[in-house]
């Protein structure tokens, strides 16, 4: 959903289809309507609340959800593995794709400047209001039934995660890649921020002490960083190590 003209029928609408989506009603239809509100339809619609506190709340939340389920599943595995296990479960590629699952970006408030470029299907995007949708639930309800939501859209996910499907995340390849040759002080700065503050592009830089090893840029801070872990990665190890990843 963009534009200035939205009706709050239409948003009712919009929160009822969601709802019959993921099978859970909200009490308090105000958390929902922040995780679904993007900071460019905030932009142009200074009396809606944008969702990024709900990405941090819903990070947290998915995080100990995750770590709790993995924890108590594989038994045997070693602090190490269920670190690298859960990164690759929470990582914006598998957000992106869980969020996919369930048409979130259909049901996304969007600036017209995002609705044109492509929004509604940019990665960081989806990955953010998921996160997002999991802390209105949680506000709204608790930790049952954002534990039920985030277990059930995730349940194939985790699954191929624990058989050993891993999927392109870019900042964990390249810590580990580091950590083998012993470097651990691996860091990412914001370096540059073009554009107006409803269509931002954020460049990062990667490096380990100090040297610079790749920049990148995205639409968030989270996509830059994974676009300058791919570029550090092609930078030390080659093109085709990326691509075979």
């Amino acid at each position: 959903m963009s534009g200035n003209d939205i009706s709050f029928r239409e948003i009712k609408e919009n929160i009822d289809s969601l709802e019959d989506v993921i099978g859970y009603r909200f009490k308090n239809r105000d958390y929902v309507l922040e995780a679904l509100t993007h900071s460019s339809y905030s932009n142009e619609n200074k009396n809606f609340r944008y969702n990024e506190r709900m990405e941090f709340l819903g990070d947290s939340v998915l995080g100990i959800v995750i770590s709790d389920y993995i924890f108590k599943k594989e038994t045997s595995v070693p602090e190490g593995e269920l670190t690298k296990l859960r990164a690759n479960i929470v990582c914006e590629e598998s957000l992106s794709r869980a969020a996919r699952k369930i048409d979130l970006g259909s049901h996304l408030l969007l600036g017209k400047g995002e609705e044109i470029t492509g929004g509604r299907e940019r990665k960081s995007i989806l990955a953010d209001a998921f996160e997002a949708l999991i802390a209105s639930i949680y506000l709204d309800g608790g930790m049952e039934p954002a534990s039920k939501f985030i277990l059930s859209n995730l349940r194939n996910i985790i699954k191929d995660s624990i058989d050993g499907k891993m999927y392109k995340d870019y900042k964990t390849q390249l810590q580990e890649e580091l950590q083998k040759n012993g470097a651990s002080n691996i860091w990412y700065r914001l370096i540059e921020e073009i554009g107006p503050d409803h269509n931002k592009t954020f460049v990062m830089m990667a490096g380990v002490n100090e040297k610079s090893l790749g920049s990148g840029s995205g639409k968030s801070k989270k996509e830059a960083e994974q676009d300058a872990a791919r570029a550090a990665l092609e930078n030390i190890f080659g093109k085709s190590f990326v691509e075979e990843e």
